[in-house]
């Protein structure tokens, strides 16, 4: 996990020192082309140990559910999609509200296949709990979902 006896990068205590910054650069850590190795260390370090990610899935009869991930558990599942496709999610607006240590962020996405293609993959909108402690910003939840018939994102 988050061993602090390694040096720690510079650019990735200034993403946990900024809640816009740490957003975009979990977007970062996902991003790239495919076959491409992510930034599954920079990854870790923005999430807290105990963080955990949710997927919405709709389900072919229209049904629904959630998928909970822990870290490795989330990039045990992606890894395989990653490995065959390029996948770029991009934040296109951002909301953000914070109460003492404690913050949410509303971050909207367009997922493409290279950051300035037209193709559009997905859009969606992801839900993001943060914590302020020891210092700096910790990523606790993720939860998404994705636009589709009948569901737009427009809280904003």
């Amino acid at each position: 996990m988050n061993d602090s006896h390694q040096a720690v990068p510079a650019q990735w205590v200034a993403d946990t020192q900024d809640i816009g910054r740490l957003v975009r650069a979990i977007y970062e850590c996902i991003s790239g082309p495919a076959g491409a190795p992510r930034d599954w260390a920079r990854f870790r370090y923005l999430y807290h140990p105990r963080g955990l990610s949710l997927r919405t899935v709709v389900e072919a009869d229209g049904s629904t559910r959630a998928v909970v991930f822990d870290v490795e558990s989330y990039i045990a599942d992606v890894e395989a999609l990653f490995a065959t496709q390029s996948f770029y999610e991009v934040e296109t607006d951002q909301r953000i509200e914070r109460f003492g240590q404690i913050a949410h962020v509303w971050s909207k996405y367009d997922a493409r296949p290279s950051p300035d293609s037209p193709a559009l993959l997905k859009r969606g909108a992801n839900s993001i709990q943060l914590c302020h402690e020891h210092g700096r910003w910790w990523v606790f939840c993720t939860i998404w979902d994705n636009e589709r018939e009948g569901l737009n994102f427009d809280l904003f």
